[in-house]
């Protein structure tokens, strides 16, 4: 195993105060990269900068690496936070599997990367805090205390200037994979189902869409936030700032609280329709489709399964249908009780990938993966999300996503093969699932 590499000592201050509230654009704008953004149904607005603690690992290990690390880095702190929802946390996730970062756009990412930031405005429920943090040999309260009152001056009340600016608009696109070679791959894939070699595999496609104006970082932000507020909107950039990693993907991997778990079982797609009674109309014949509620039940089941070994209960809700702005989804919450205190980071590993995510069973899934997509999916459907002192967190799945660059955004999107399976429905079911990133690039009208 790689030890995890850390660019600081384990010796953390922090120190928060509650301020007024500034706009999130200003606030995102005026932070030092690299930037992060956090933000969940059940969770606080996390808007940061600076990077007061870097911790990288690579391979097989990376999730006992971070662990250690985040451990270690939380070991000895002096942590003043105010409220509970602005204490010191690492943001950050991981590649889907071993090497996936190897080529564009996925270079100036590693395999597994958190941030402790320097810089930190949480807009919670009771209030608007700003934290400022430092971990190292040097790291001493009377300096983070001195900076957290210059980063008062500087974000407190801080306005937008302007109007917002509009969607970049889009010059070009182009596909990594065309439509015959999507549905050469997808009978290649049934024919291993049917042969008894894999029970389910998700294949993806990547989309590069070139840019005519600069990418608006912020603007896209705000823009996802309000059409998707029951997702989990997430933004990484590295350590250069040059691109970012964005998306706002429905499906929580897993939550832990103490020894409460939360999870979700999120597989089977249909679109929205034009009128309320089409909309239902579409979900009654998910909840009846025999193909999407066989792909959904191979998830909740295999939900249950990986999470048993830590479990003292685990319960499971009612399936439902879940609306989102562009598609459907069947919705299956599942909760656990564990049965001794555990890492967020063990139940992030015993759970990558889902089956949703992934396939059944898991490695020859990831064989045909290797074998079939012809670009490298680095963090795209991977755990993204944060871990705090006490080894809580909270991770999502990082599906609905783009890595983009001021010129450039390249889009991925999958689905869930099983053995019924159409490839020109699935081709259509993907194009579904680009738009809640396309329709925030492509010209306003």
């Amino acid at each position: 195993m790689e030890p995890a590499r850390s660019t600081s000592s384990p010796t953390l201050v922090s120190r928060t105060t509650a301020i007024d509230p500034p706009a999130f654009a200003a606030a995102f704008d005026a932070l030092p990269t690299p930037r992060t953004v956090w933000s969940a149904p059940d969770d606080a607005v996390v808007v940061a900068g600076g990077a007061a603690a870097t911790l990288t690992a690579s391979g097989a290990d990376r999730f006992a690496a971070i662990r250690e690390a985040t451990d270690e880095l939380f070991d000895s702190g002096d942590v003043h936070a105010g409220t509970e929802a602005a204490r010191p946390r690492v943001f950050g996730g991981f590649a889907f599997h071993e090497g996936a970062c190897a080529g564009d756009p996925w270079k100036p990412f590693p395999e597994a990367r958190f941030v402790l930031p320097r810089v930190q405005v949480t807009f919670a429920d009771n209030g608007t805090w700003l934290t400022a943090t430092d971990a190292g040999s040097d790291a001493s309260p009377e300096a983070v205390e001195r900076r957290l009152d210059r980063e008062i001056d500087r974000l407190s009340g801080r306005s937008t200037d302007g109007p917002r600016p509009v969607r970049p608009g889009i010059r070009e696109q182009r596909r990594t994979t065309s439509r015959d070679a999507w549905r050469g791959s997808v009978t290649a894939a049934l024919d291993r189902i049917g042969d008894g070699e894999l029970r389910k595999v998700v294949l993806a496609q990547a989309l590069e869409a070139d840019l005519e104006n600069e990418f608006p970082r912020a603007a896209t932000l705000e823009r996802l936030a309000g059409k998707y507020p029951d997702c989990h909107r997430y933004c990484f950039e590295p350590d250069d700032g040059g691109s970012v990693f964005f998306g706002a993907t429905p499906e929580r991997l897993v939550s832990l609280r103490g020894r409460t778990v939360e999870t979700d079982a999120l597989a089977g797609t249909t679109g929205r329709g034009e009128t309320p009674a089409e909309d239902e109309w579409l979900a009654e014949e998910l909840l009846a489709d025999a193909k999407n509620v066989h792909e959904h039940e191979l998830v909740a089941e295999t939900v249950r399964d990986q999470l048993e070994p830590y479990a003292a209960s685990i319960s499971a809700g009612d399936r439902r249908v879940r609306r989102l702005a562009t598609v459907q989804h069947l919705h299956t919450p599942i909760t656990a009780e564990l049965d001794a205190d555990r890492h967020v980071l063990e139940l992030v590993e015993a759970l990558h990938p889902t089956p949703a995510v992934g396939g059944l069973p898991p490695d020859q899934a990831l064989e045909t993966i290797h074998e079939t997509e012809p670009f490298d999916r680095g963090w795209y459907a991977a755990p993204v999300g944060w871990i705090d002192a006490a080894g809580n967190g909270a991770f999502a799945v990082a599906i609905r996503s783009a890595v983009a660059t001021p010129t450039r955004a390249t889009l991925f999107a999958g689905v869930g093969l099983v053995g019924d399976s159409d490839p020109d429905r699935e081709w259509d079911e993907i194009q579904l699932k680009y738009r809640p990133i396309l329709d925030e690039l492509e010209a306003d009208r």
